[in-house]
C-alpha cells in the first residue's frame, strides 16, 4: 500500500462549514509504531471554534427543517461511501493509532452502521396525541433538534466514536462540531471529506483538530448557542466538562472510563469463555473502554482458564499494524506505555505471577506484549485503575455471591462480561451487576442497534439503538383547548 498518496487524500486543514481552511500554525500527527511524524494538521484556536459555531447556527434550522426521509438518504449516502473507502479508511487509522488492520477493518465496518442505522431512525421519531383527562383540551407531544452540539472523541476509535455521535445527532437535525484526539484527526477529517461528497449540507459538519482543546472547547461551551456537549474519554475530564457546561445548562453526555470485570463461573465452557477472554481483552489491542480489565474466575476452574488463556496470549505477534503478519500493534504513545508498565510492576511488587509477556521491548515504538498476570492480589492497582492495553490481570473466587461482589468493587460501571450455562445464574448475576451493559457468554457486545453507555463514574446518556436518537431530541408540549 501506498501510504503517502493515501496521506495526500487526507484534508490537513481545518474544516469549517464544509471548507477546508489551511492555518499557518500545525502540529504533527505521529505513527505510534515509530513515534516519527506522519504529516502536519492545522491547529485550531478558539476563534476557530466560533467560526465553526457560527457556520453550524447559520445552518441548524435548515438542517432541523429538512425532511427526515432526506436526512436518512443523506447518511445511507454516507454509510456506502465509509463502505466503498473501507480499506483506506483502515489503513488511515492503522498509520495514526497503530492498531492492527485487521481491527481497522471490524470499527470501519462498526463506524459505518451507525449511519445505516441513524438512517433508517431519522424516520422513526416519534411523538404523540392524547385528550385531556379532564376533557378540556388535546395534548400534543413532539421531539425537536436540540440545537448545535459539540462532539469531542478519544483517539482509541477514531472513526466509530465519531459516527456514533454524528448518526443520531445528524438524523435528529442538529448540526455538529467534532473536535477529534490530538492524536488522530486524520480519520475525521478523511470523513468530513466523504460526507460532503455524500451530500451532506455545508456547515452541518466542522472538525477541529487541535493542540488547544481547552481553548477551544471553553470558547464552545461559554457560547450560549451552542445546547449540547457530548464525550468520550477519561472519567476525569468528563466530570471537569459537566461541571464547565453547568453554567449554560447544556445538555450533555458522557461516556467514560471504565473497569469491566469478566467473570467465569464454574459450570461455564471454559474453551467458550477464553476465546471470549481473547475478545473481549483483546480487541483493539486491549485500548478500550469496554475490554475486560480483570478477570474473576471461580476456583475451580482458575487453573485450567489461565493455562489455556496463557497459550492463547502467546501466540499474538507484535508488530506495525499494516504489517498483516502481525496481530497486535503498539500503543498510542509513550505516556500510555508507561502507564501499562507501571500497572503491571505494582501488580509484580504486591505477589502477582508474570504467565506470560509483562516486558515492553525496546524501541522505537510504544509496543507491549500480551500479558496474563496470575495470583493478582486484591490490594493491587491493575484491579482498580483501567490498564488500556493487552494486560489479563487474574484473579480468584469461591462463590456466587463472592463473584458479583468482586465484579462491583469499583467506582466504574460500563460493561461486564459473563460466562455461565446457567440462564438462571445468568439473569440473576446480569441484574446484580452495577454496569450499563453486560455480556453473556459473548465477549464483544457493541452493537449499533443496542444503547450503548455506563452508569456510577463510567458516565450517563447512551449512544446507538432506539434511545440514541433521544439524547438529540427536545421535548415540546403543545397544549390546544378543545
Amino acid at each position: 500500500m501506498d501510504t503517502s498518496q493515501l496521506l495526500k487524500s487526507v484534508p490537513t486543514g481545518l474544516w469549517i462549514g464544509g471548507e477546508e481552511l489551511s492555518r499557518t500554525s500545525t502540529f504533527d500527527v505521529l505513527d505510534p509504531s515509530s513515534d516519527e511524524s506522519l504529516i502536519s494538521v492545522a491547529d485550531a484556536t478558539p476563534e476557530d471554534a466560533i467560526a465553526a459555531l457560527d457556520a453550524a447556527s447559520a445552518v441548524q434550522a435548515d438542517w432541523a427543517g429538512t425532511a427526515p426521509r432526506k436526512r436518512g438518504e443523506i447518511l445511507r449516502s454516507v454509510f456506502e461511501a465509509i463502505t466503498a473507502q473501507a480499506d483506506d479508511i483502515a489503513a488511515l487509522m492503522t498509520l495514526e493509532m497503530g492498531k492492527v488492520v485487521a481491527e481497522s477493518k471490524g470499527e470501519v465496518t462498526y463506524g459505518a452502521e451507525f449511519f445505516r442505522w441513524f438512517a433508517e431512525e431519522a424516520v422513526r421519531i416519534g411523538g404523540r396525541y392524547t385528550p385531556s383527562p379532564a376533557g378540556t383540551g388535546r395534548i400534543i407531544v413532539t421531539k425537536q433538534a436540540v440545537g448545535p452540539c459539540y462532539a469531542i472523541t478519544p483517539w482509541n476509535f477514531p472513526l466509530a466514536m465519531g459516527t456514533r455521535k454524528m448518526g443520531p445527532a445528524f438524523a435528529a437535525g442538529c448540526t455538529m462540531i467534532v473536535k477529534p484526539a490530538q492524536e488522530t484527526p486524520l480519520t475525521m477529517l478523511y470523513l468530513a471529506k466523504l460526507m460532503d461528497e455524500a451530500g451532506l449540507p455545508k456547515g452541518v459538519l466542522s472538525v477541529l483538530p487541535t493542540s488547544d482543546p481547552g481553548g477551544v472547547t471553553s470558547a464552545l461551551i461559554d457560547d450560549g448557542r451552542l445546547r449540547k456537549l457530548t464525550f468520550t474519554g477519561s472519567t476525569g475530564v468528563g466530570k471537569a466538562l459537566v461541571k464547565q457546561s453547568a453554567d449554560k445548562l447544556l445538555r450533555t453526555s458522557m461516556e467514560l472510563g471504565g473497569n469491566a470485570p469478566f467473570i467465569v463461573f464454574d459450570d461455564a465452557d471454559v474453551d467458550a469463555a477464553v476465546d471470549g477472554a481473547i475478545l473481549a481483552k483483546m480487541r483493539n489491542g486491549g485500548e478500550a473502554c469496554t475490554a475486560a480489565n480483570r478477570f474473576h474466575v471461580a476456583n475451580a476452574v482458575r487453573d485450567e482458564f489461565t493455562e489455556k488463556l496463557v497459550k492463547r496470549m502467546s501466540e499474538f505477534t507484535l508488530g506495525n499494524g499494516l504489517d498483516e503478519s502481525s496481530t497486535l500493534g503498539p500503543l498510542i504513545n509513550a505516556k500510555q506505555l508507561n502507564k501499562v508498565t507501571e500497572l503491571v510492576s505494582d501488580a509484580v511488587s504486591r505477589g502477582a505471577e508474570v504467565a506470560v509477556g509483562g516486558v515492553a521491548p525496546e524501541g522505537p515504538g510504544n509496543f507491549y506484549p500480551a500479558t496474563v498476570l496470575a495470583d493478582v492480589p486484591a490490594d493491587a492497582r491493575i484491579l482498580k485503575e483501567e490498564v488500556f492495553g493487552p494486560v489479563a490481570p487474574i484473579t480468584g473466587f469461591d462463590t456466587e455471591e463472592e463473584g458479583i461482589a468482586a465484579a462491583n468493587d469499583t467506582e466504574f460501571g460500563l460493561a461486564a462480561y459473563i460466562y455461565t450455562q446457567s440462564l438462571d445464574r445468568a439473569l440473576r448475576v446480569a441484574e446484580s451487576i452495577e454496569s450499563g451493559m453486560v455480556g453473556v457468554n459473548r465477549g464483544v457486545i457493541s452493537d449499533a442497534a443496542a444503547p450503548f453507555g455506563g452508569i456510577k463514574e463510567s458516565g450517563f446518556g447512551r449512544e446507538g439503538g432506539t434511545e440514541g436518537i433521544e439524547e438529540y431530541l427536545d421535548t415540546k408540549y403543545i397544549a390546544l383547548t378543545k
